[in-house]
């Protein structure tokens, strides 16, 4: 008996790519009219609006008056929407992007009538470990894919398992979301066609139906598909037009035996693009940015602020969320598409940056004017260093800090201010023109502290903090008084000089409570403070702080020794080397040219401690400036000279160097990589990111029509043996010299979204079209990373929590309040306690039932389970899903004790 077979009608909509979003969208109103009409027209038709409400929206903010008709047909079943708000690329947005992109895509389903309750993710290169928890957590039993899937899986379906073990039953697309279409390709052949397909692949499906994804990119369906198809069937091989949920809840059996664990990223049947980790660095580093700005602002807002910034901050993340398509923010779009994508990144950041300082604003307002207050946004104490612009210490003076509980802290001066902003001389017909400078009290960016007015002469003195009053118009009256009188008496030029209060920018180490708040005062100290534990010193190719050391090279390279005797030689070795792929997949020339040893080498000493101690060392660097004229497989003879700067940096109390890369690219077609040598070579490399720390090999499974470089994504860190590299952003990194080296991707410059001829690379992956931006010509490229070495690995190193203090520093504001009055105490917020767990967010909200609450998001980064325990000012919690609804009440006994599974991510509202 011939399996029945079951054909989903849909589309999958690029929201941007080849096309900017508004010429994309113009397309898909056109699409999705065509789609209402159909479905109203022919009740047999069923449509899947490919799982992303993005595509919705945007169409009924051009239709609003269909929003009625659109909520018809999904409350009947046969329109199908959600449950994401976009397809996103998995690897390179944080996990809570994930669980933030599903909440905001099922509350905007539920409203038009229900949401698809499959995870969806059709065209994704490649999968994250633990989405199958992060769909089971929001009651979401099914998924269906095509891309990752490894070779073991011989069925049409799998158990995909989580690192906590969560599962969910997911349909795999393994001929992928079109695999129907030629089926359909003559109308009055279906049922031969479909005969030949099934036939071709009978060993997949078993006794379950066929599944026929009957769409493409940007394509509606043929409005005559439902007629087509109810003509093809037969009491012989019947044939249904489902959505896909009707086709997974209804038309297939649960009991799959196949199980996968982990993350997908087998290139054994569909091409995973994995050059898209590299190219348009930008893009990357302005998600991490956006990310952490609102992750921050959530903070600030939840535990310091009467007002509730909801409506912005979801503006920010919605924004945020649309930049993650996997046609977005991978970079892979034309140049005036990644120009939008960016500047979107950026609104969502400024707004998330005016809630973060508005919630800090009322806090500060207790602070005097003359001192500084300190945000934390971590869940845990931390000493704080924080960089802040303070008035100089008389010659022969020390600078000190005081926090509110009497304490003095040292500061570490890193520089000083002119005071002499200008000096003028100007006839006494002009004087008025000086005034109209002043604004209220402002003058230069500073407030005027008052002023000498004799004969010929007025000198201003500007202060930040200003002491008694000022009156601008009796300034005026003065002025002119004093030049009538000037002109009998004194005749001649006026001089003018504008003198700034002496002003210093000093680093101050702060004691800051759990995600929360300290103030600190700077002054002239009669004694100098203690110098600190374990401070940092620095020789003219050295530095130290007790816990690491870093030794400069000949080569510019740096030898760094843990605190444990670890010693990494060679760090920071760079390798540049040809490129002649594109923006989905790199490709070394034929005949490459790989440039490894700088030309000339400097060493510059910056600081010297006791807080923070920094050099700079510059390697110039002969770099090929293109392909080779004519021929892609060569390097060019021409060579640009180069300056690389990497500023190396220690500071007190950490066990990392922080390093910087920083140069201006002159050259296209290549890419470099910073390499850190391991002592030994290793086998395996492990990642953090998406809620878990992946493992993984030398090789990657290869099969389809792409070279399986073993090239990885990593968000937080990556580690091997016993380095691990601190992340600002996500990266692409692999293991090379067979395991002897770890190297990570600085840039990848290339001229096109894809080529038609890829050496690693069978198919195209787009339209050959130039995307000459994707080179960064004339781009200062930046990275910012920091080197742990350890014996023990990441886990004994603590890289979890490491990483979180590289990448998230201490908010700083100055006070408000009237200068001189006393420092306000320190106020903790939340305190979360436990070994390897990782808060991922901290929000305000608020429900119908139980009011208003925060929410807390914890993630046990370790394979065994943990003990938590959080501390604050709540009497109530309970464990709530990933969609907000609750699970069950946590008892509360001075403190939240909780205990979290291996991997296991568990959300918490405390009332």
């Amino acid at each position: 008996m011939p399996n029945p077979a079951v054909f989903v009608p849909h589309f999958h909509w690029d929201r941007e790519w080849y096309e900017p979003f508004q010429v994309f969208r113009h397309r898909l109103v056109t699409a999705l009219d065509t789609v209402l009409e159909t479905a109203e027209t022919d009740p047999d038709f069923r449509f899947t609006v490919d799982g992303q409400m993005a595509a919705v929206e945007d169409y009924l903010e051009m239709r609003p008056e269909n929003r009625d008709r659109v909520a018809a047909l999904v409350r009947e079943g046969r329109l199908a929407v959600g449950p994401w708000l976009i397809l996103l690329d998995e690897f390179l947005c944080s996990g809570e992007t994930i669980v933030r992109n599903l909440q905001m895509g099922w509350a905007a389903a539920e409203r038009l009538g229900g949401a698809m309750p499959i995870g969806y993710l059709p065209d994704m290169f490649g999968h994250v470990a633990q989405m199958p928890q992060i769909l089971a957590r929001a009651g979401i039993e099914h998924a269906a894919l095509w891309r990752g899937v490894p070779g073991t899986v011989d069925g049409h379906a799998f158990r995909w398992r989580a690192p906590d073990g969560s599962e969910v039953r997911t349909e795999f697309l393994f001929d992928g979301y079109d695999n129907g279409l030629d089926v359909l390709l003559v109308p009055d052949r279906i049922r031969s066609a479909l005969a030949e397909y099934a036939g071709m692949t009978a060993h997949r499906w078993g006794g379950d139906p066929v599944l026929a994804m009957s769409g493409t990119d940007h394509n509606a369906p043929d409005p005559r598909l439902a007629d087509w198809l109810r003509k093809a069937s037969d009491e012989e091989r019947p044939i249904t037009v489902a959505t896909l949920d009707e086709y997974v809840r209804k038309h297939v059996r649960d009991d799959v035996t196949a199980v996968v664990t982990g993350e997908l990223r087998s290139h054994v049947r569909g091409n995973i693009l994995p050059g898209v980790l590299s190219v348009r660095l930008g893009l990357k580093q302005r998600m991490a940015a956006a990310e952490r700005t609102v992750d921050h602002a959530e903070r600030m807002n939840a535990l310091w602020s009467g007002r509730d910034d909801g409506n912005f901050l979801a503006l920010a993340w919605h924004k945020i969320i649309e930049s993650t398509a996997h046609d977005s923010v991978v970079g892979s779009g034309t140049d005036e598409t990644c120009d939008q994508v960016a500047a979107r990144l950026a609104e969502a950041a400024q707004a998330a940056r005016a809630v973060r300082d508005a919630a800090l604003a009322g806090p500060a307002a207790g602070v005097p004017s003359d001192a500084y207050l300190v945000a934390n946004p971590l869940p845990s104490p931390r000493t704080a260093l924080v960089e802040v612009d303070v008035v100089a210490a008389p010659e022969g003076g020390t600078l000190v800090a005081t926090t509110a509980d009497g304490a003095a802290h040292p500061v570490q001066l890193v520089s000083q201010a002119p005071t002499v902003l200008s000096d003028e001389r100007l006839d006494a017909a002009q004087l008025e023109r000086v005034l109209r400078r002043i604004h209220r009290r402002e003058l230069f960016g500073l407030l005027i502290n008052g002023y000498e007015l004799t004969p010929n002469s007025l000198v201003f003195h500007l202060a930040e903090v200003p002491e008694g009053s000022f009156d601008l118009m009796t300034l005026r009256g003065e002025v002119a008084a004093a030049a009538a009188a000037a002109a009998a008496a004194h005749p001649g030029e006026w001089r003018v000089r504008t003198l700034a209060q002496a002003r210093a920018t000093a680093l101050v180490a702060v004691p800051v409570p759990a995600a929360g708040l300290a103030a600190f005062r700077v002054g002239t100290g009669d004694l100098p403070a203690a110098p600190p534990a374990q401070g940092a010193t620095a020789t003219a190719d050295s530095l130290s702080n007790g816990l690491v050391e870093v030794a400069v090279a000949a080569d510019g390279t740096l030898d760094v020794t843990g605190a444990d005797g670890t010693v990494l030689s060679g760090v920071g070795r760079l390798v540049d080397g040809g490129d002649r792929g594109d923006s989905y997949n790199y490709a070394p020339p034929a005949h490459d040219v790989l440039v490894c040893e700088p030309a000339r080498v400097a060493v510059e000493l910056l600081e010297t401690g006791p807080l923070r101690a920094r050099l700079r060392v510059t390697r110039v660097y002969e770099w090929p400036e293109a392909l080779a004229d004519g021929d892609r497989d060569r390097r060019s003879g021409r060579t640009v000279p180069t300056p690389v700067d990497m500023l190396v940096e220690v500071r007190a109390g950490e066990p990392f160097v922080r390093v910087s890369t920083s140069f201006l690219n002159r050259s296209a077609d290549h890419r470099l990589r910073l390499h850190v040598p391991l002592p030994l070579p290793v086998t395996t490399s492990a990642s953090a990111g998406q809620f878990a720390v992946t493992e993984r090999g030398l090789t990657a499974e290869g099969g389809w029509g792409e070279y399986p470089l073993p090239t990885f994504p990593a968000s937080t860190f990556v580690a091997a043996g016993p380095a691990t590299v601190l992340l600002d952003h996500s990266a692409e990194y692999e293991l090379v010299d067979d395991g002897s080296a770890l190297a990570v991707t600085l840039l990848r410059a290339v001229g096109s979204i894809s080529v038609n001829i890829h050496p690693l690379r069978d198919e195209p992956a787009a339209s050959e079209i130039p995307a000459p931006g994707a080179q960064d010509l004339g781009m200062r490229v930046e990275n910012r990373f920091a080197v742990l070495p350890s014996a023990s690995g990441w886990q004994g190193a603590g890289a979890v929590a490491l990483a979180e203090e590289f990448r998230n520093d201490a908010l700083v504001t100055r006070g408000t309040a009237p200068g001189g009055a006393p420092l306000p105490p320190d106020a903790a917020g939340l305190h979360v306690d436990g070994r390897d767990v990782h808060v991922t967010g901290i929000r305000r909200i608020t429900d119908a039932e139980h009011g208003p609450g925060t929410e807390i998001r914890l993630v046990a980064m370790r394979d065994t389970a943990t003990s938590v325990r959080v501390t604050g000012t709540f009497t109530e919690a309970a464990t709530v899903d990933l969609l907000g609804r609750t699970i069950g009440a946590e008892p509360v006994r001075d403190g939240l004790e909780l205990v979290l599974g291996p991997w296991e991510i568990r959300t918490v509202v405390l009332r």
